[in-house]
């Protein structure tokens, strides 16, 4: 058997390796595109099959296509969604910027699966692609694989980690610790309110996150080459909505406007803004598990996170905080993906943004990695941190901001200066104010109790 055979398109022959499910097209762009050696991620590969099974099965239902090639396309495309023939989707994605060669890498295999025998006379482009074009096909490849990954990986992710954060809140809501500004002590909080208020970042993250979705929801699939619909049946992005929705359980639904999808990737900069938003959240938390667990000797040394390697190759004995520092790196490659995905939102003229591939790619890396990354950072950091309450104990008694408290009492003025005698001579504050004040010891634990001082008010 020869190592290759010989296909056709509209430009001519060229050799194709002999057990590939593509065709001529996919192999010029494999030729023609070896920058990278990154194919699309299986995500957008997936996304792509059941985009071409709903698109059979509609033109079916518009009797556009016989019963035998829809069900044969379908099933074909199935496999495809299912990501069983990732292989055989080899274009890197630094490619023709409409997708144009991942389109017909999947009009190519599917054709070959869903007419393996040869009996059906199934044409990439007459059949498998019937009423589409790569045009309406990328951008909603996009949004179906960006929707999906969020709202099957990324957002349970976040559910979880909001789930250890608020969990961990209540089990340390009574342990009090001196608060920071400007890296300075401040005034007294509980680790509870701290981890309370990663809790709220997340759950509002997601919230954006969710709302982001409900325009990325919105599909142009049914606009094919400039958003006019020609060569489309006017009901067949509806009913291509309403087959993805049925198979995914996603609620899409056909775009009102798909000009809009198709000249612009307004949708992926608005989510990928939103997965910059929440990468900033994390790169927060995670430096604050960092700082917290610094040293143990000569840092914050509040808490221990849990011991997963050995973290030095000359140091024997040094464990690092290994998850939020992988948890720190993701972030940054998320704001960077997002500098990326800004300027490839802008990156078309007219009627097509023409560096699809590089959006669809870089959103769904986000997603991927986000998710996570938010799944280690709650089971092996949140969920397992110890608390050194000697240590913070210590740190407490000598906070002379703890002064504060009694501003209504002696005046800003007199506590200042207390403050300063207690920085001065590295004694506790109470101390000090007992000198400094007419205030009996049993009044000034009262007001300077730091669990008490957390609660705020008067």
């Amino acid at each position: 058997m020869s190592e290759y055979r010989t296909e056709r398109d509209s430009m001519g022959e060229l050799k194709v390796p002999a057990d590939a499910l593509w065709g001529a097209q996919t192999q010029r762009a494999v030729n023609n595109f070896p920058i990278s050696g990154q194919p699309m991620p299986a995500p957008f590969i997936r996304a792509l099959g059941l985009i071409k099974a709903a698109c059979a099965q509609a033109n079916r239902d518009l009797q556009l296509l016989d019963d035998a090639r829809a069900d044969a396309i379908a099933e074909a495309a199935g496999k495809v969604a299912d990501n069983r023939y990732d292989e055989h989707f080899p274009v890197d994605i630094y490619q023709t910027g409409s997708g144009t060669s991942s389109n017909m890498n999947s009009n190519e295999v599917i054709a070959r699966l869903a007419d393996s025998k040869g009996q059906l006379g199934v044409h990439p482009n007459d059949h498998v692609n019937m009423s589409q074009s790569s045009n309406d096909v990328i951008p909603t490849a996009i949004q179906v694989s960006a929707c999906l990954q969020a709202s099957e990986h990324l957002l349970p992710a976040l559910k979880h980690l909001h789930s250890v954060l608020e969990k961990r809140a209540g089990e340390l809501s009574g342990v009090a610790k001196t608060g920071r500004t400007h890296l300075m002590d401040a005034m007294p909080v509980t680790l509870g309110q701290e981890l309370q208020t990663w809790a709220a970042q997340i759950r509002s993250a997601y919230r954006r996150i969710q709302d982001a979705l409900d325009r990325m929801r919105r599909l142009p699939q049914g606009g094919t080459a400039v958003g006019t619909g020609i060569n489309a049946h006017a009901e067949f992005g509806e009913r291509v909505a309403d087959h993805l929705a049925r198979t995914t359980g996603f609620e899409f639904v056909s775009a009102d406007n798909k000009f809009e999808g198709i000249a612009s990737q307004d949708v992926a900069v608005e989510l990928s803004g939103q997965l910059k938003g929440l990468a900033v959240a994390l790169m927060k938390i995670a430096n604050d598990l960092r700082w917290m667990n610094s040293g143990p000797l000569a840092g914050l040394g509040e808490i221990e996170l849990e011991a997963l390697q050995p973290g030095s190759s000359i140091m024997p004995g040094k464990v690092n905080p290994v998850i939020p520092e992988a948890v720190c790196m993701v972030a940054a490659r998320v704001m960077g993906n997002d500098g990326t995905i800004t300027v490839a939102g802008q990156s078309g003229n007219f009627q097509l943004n023409v560096m699809l591939p590089v959006v669809g790619a870089t959103l769904l890396e986000s997603l991927e990695i986000l998710g996570n990354a938010s799944r280690l950072l709650a089971d092996r950091a949140i969920a397992t941190f110890n608390v050194r309450e000697d240590r913070l104990g210590e740190a407490l008694c000598r906070n002379p901001i703890l002064v504060t408290a009694l501003n209504r009492v002696i005046g800003y003025e007199k506590g200042a200066a207390a403050a300063k005698q207690a920085y001065a001579e590295g004694r506790p504050i109470i101390d000090v104010a007992a000198e400094l004040t007419d205030l009996s010891r049993e009044e000034l634990e009262k007001l300077l109790d730091p669990l008490k001082l957390t609660e705020g008010g008067l």
